[in-house]
């Protein structure tokens, strides 16, 4: 999970280092086409296309639009805000899962669950600060790019049983790469040499980090694993700080903190009740 956490947020100091030369439609595209066809061909010389096979297209549809979404947002959010403030405030996600948990899986939900979500929108409301002069509308990207994250985990939690993890990361990509395409006419830049590298590399890291974040809740325990992915705040911190000389205010910090404890304090409730349910 450390190794996953790691991937995707040096992905996303790429996505943020891109968007200073491409618009965000653009990397979307050529990120997403990359990932494709890296992903046909490990599958094509593995001799495995039919786990492309997809058996429920109103599923693979509604968690590509919501992936869609949630990736022209998060991304948009980068190119306007600190690495480590995007971060910080998609950290909302698991909090707004089980909110859609509630509203569309109809899952109930205790009190001390629902003390940490309004606990975890406090956290929000003090890294946004909506009523200061700090207040950036850029930071409702990410906030919009978690609500669509959210929306995503929810979907692939009720097409996991008939859907395999391959056709629909495949259909997701896919989606994000059309969608990143018809943006063309809003105007594309030349992608310059030394910028090609950059995105393999991210098409590469995505792979890499969807694959590690498998593995470790395939080998281990949701309780245990989860909170470790809370780690790319600090990677973010560092990377922000290096490449950009960036360094959260005070407020992202807290804010994070109280996210980060009402987040894990969900994701472990949400395993144990799942013990119980056995």
């Amino acid at each position: 999970m450390l190794g996953g956490a790691l991937s995707l947020t040096v992905n996303d100091a790429m996505a943020k280092y891109l968007t200073q030369s491409y618009p965000v439609g653009q990397v979307m595209a050529v990120r997403g086409l990359s990932i494709l066809i890296l992903l046909i061909t490990c599958l094509f010389l593995m001799d495995n296309l039919k786990a492309l096979k997809i058996r429920s297209w109103k599923g693979h549809l509604l968690r590509a639009g919501t992936m869609t979404g949630s990736t022209f947002l998060f991304i948009t959010g980068l190119s306007f805000l600190p690495i480590a403030d995007a971060i910080s405030i998609a950290f909302v996600a698991p909090i707004l899962t089980t909110i859609l948990g509630i509203v569309i899986l109809k899952e109930t939900v205790s009190w001390q669950r629902w003390t940490a979500i309004i606990i975890g929108f406090c956290g929000v409301i003090i890294i946004v600060q909506p009523t200061s002069d700090a207040f950036r509308i850029a930071a409702l990207a990410p906030l919009g790019a978690a609500a669509f994250g959210a929306a995503r985990d929810v979907v692939t939690r009720a097409i996991s049983v008939s859907e395999n993890s391959i056709s629909i990361l495949f259909s997701s990509m896919l989606m994000i790469t059309i969608a990143g395409f018809i943006t063309y006419p809003l105007g594309w830049h030349a992608v310059k040499l030394d910028h090609v590298w950059i995105f393999i590399a991210s098409s590469l890291l995505v792979g890499l980090a969807q694959y590690l974040m498998i593995e470790a809740f395939r080998l281990g325990e949701v309780a245990i694993i989860s909170p470790f992915k809370y780690s790319s705040l600090l990677w973010a911190i560092l990377i922000g700080l290096l490449i950009w000389n960036d360094l959260p205010s005070k407020y992202v910090v807290l804010g994070a903190i109280i996210l980060i404890v009402s987040g894990i304090y969900l994701l472990r409730n949400e395993s144990n009740k799942e013990d119980d349910d056995r």
